[in-house]
């Protein structure tokens, strides 16, 4: 799963590297991205589907027939096996997938901290899908998969990690669903994420900061990281 991560992107440069109208308005690096925040997304949409888009969306999928915007506990992941059969998701996987840019994400094991990033600083674009509430208010979850090789170790579900080569496709929406797109990341992209310790402060979403990827100094060495 994914329930928590990093991005210090630039939209204004995102927007240059893939020629896209940013549209994402004010922001900051945010160190400690949680659920229902608004988040950073690349989008095409059909009444311009020529262009790729910036965007800010809320973390936690709205269906467009729920009765309230944000009601009940935010489905900020959705499963990729189950994507496309699944009620609330069906009809934005078809035709609203989105990237949703990151330098890297959290996961717990024994309560400590750890960060998965690539090695060589890049950003990673995860799969997603999004929605529109009430014709003006977009939401986003973020699909997951099994984990793969070294990231095993650290749990059993992972975000997926799309390939540059597969931004085109998953982002058009005149085009239909390619089953492909779906499938667990490469051994190779796997490899290229590194673990490692974080600070603990990172427990508490309040906290925030590039100091939260400082490693921890107060937990003894007890697992092997890559």
């Amino acid at each position: 799963m994914c329930g928590r991560y990093a991005t210090t992107v630039d939209p204004a440069l995102l927007a240059v590297e893939l020629d896209a109208i940013d549209e994402s308005g004010p922001g900051q690096p945010d160190y400690n991205v949680a659920p229902t925040t608004p988040v950073l997304t690349v989008v095409r949409v059909p009444a311009v589907a020529e262009r790729t888009l910036i965007r800010r969306m809320r973390w936690g999928f709205v269906a467009p027939w729920a009765e309230e915007f944000a009601a009940g506990p935010p489905l900020f992941n959705a499963r990729a096996e189950s994507v496309a059969t699944k009620p609330t998701f069906r009809d934005s996987i078809q035709s609203r997938r989105c990237l949703v840019p990151m330098d890297g994400w959290y996961e717990w094991q024994d309560k400590v901290p750890l960060y998965m990033a690539p090695r060589d600083g890049s950003t990673l674009f995860m799969a997603g899908v999004w929605s529109l509430w009430g014709g003006q208010r977009p939401s986003v979850a973020m699909l997951t998969t099994d984990s793969v090789g070294p990231l095993r170790q650290v749990h059993d579900r992972m975000p997926l990690i799309l390939a540059r080569a597969d931004w085109a496709r998953w982002l058009d929406p005149a085009a239909g669903l390619e089953p492909a797109l779906l499938a667990q990341p490469s051994a190779e992209i796997a490899e290229s994420v590194g673990i490692r310790r974080v600070s603990r402060q990172v427990n508490s979403v309040r906290n925030n900061g590039p100091h939260l990827l400082d490693p921890d100094q107060d937990e003894p060495e007890q697992l092997t990281l890559l």
